[in-house]
């Protein structure tokens, strides 16, 4: 069994390697601006996947699809000359999806701005419901606490006591103790 160690710095290597060759030796007219993205290996090594994205349109994609399959033959020769393994892997080219991907993704992005630019649009000069800021603060909970246990007047309806105090003390058992030890 081989080490996936193993299979991925070969995939590493065949991807720089493969770079490398076509900008230096493949003369083919067809070969558009090609760039490898990704290469890999299966696990035996005898198999190797090229990634490739070509920048232009669909009929430079067509053509430089075709320049790859008919280099394929140097690829592989110059891939096994450069790594040295036993079995030299047999090439596949794969146009990469990611580019693709991309434009889904930068695509649906667009749409999401246009809509928040719409809600933008449609809230200005709107005012909320409730307040502002729904969500409560530390601090605010005590202070909420403490408004409704007195009541709207503010004034503690223990006691009647409008100066804010606590009113009489408790003692152990829960008794009003009145601020006197119990004896």
């Amino acid at each position: 069994m081989t080490d996936n160690a193993r299979a991925r710095k070969l995939a590493d290597r065949i991807q720089v390697v493969v770079a490398e060759t076509l900008d230096r030796r493949i003369k083919d007219p067809r070969l558009g601006f090609v760039t490898i993205t990704d290469a890999r290996v299966t696990g035996d090594l005898r198999e190797a996947t090229v990634f490739y994205t070509v920048y232009g349109d669909d009929e430079e994609r067509a053509a430089s699809a075709a320049a790859l399959e008919s280099a394929k033959g140097v690829l592989r020769s110059e891939v096994g000359r450069q790594t040295g393994v036993r079995f030299t892997p047999t090439l596949a080219f794969v146009p990469d999806a990611l580019p693709d991907n991309a434009r889904t993704i930068e695509s649906l992005l667009d749409r999401a701005r246009a809509k928040d630019a719409e809600v933008r649009e449609v809230s200005t000069g709107k005012t909320y419901a409730g307040e502002a800021d729904p969500y409560r603060k530390p601090g605010e909970e005590d202070e909420a606490a403490e408004a409704d246990e007195a009541g709207e007047t503010g004034e503690n309806t223990e006691t009647g006591a409008s100066d804010g105090s606590a009113g009489p003390a408790r003692g152990i058992d829960g008794d009003a103790t009145g601020g006197a030890a119990a004896e």
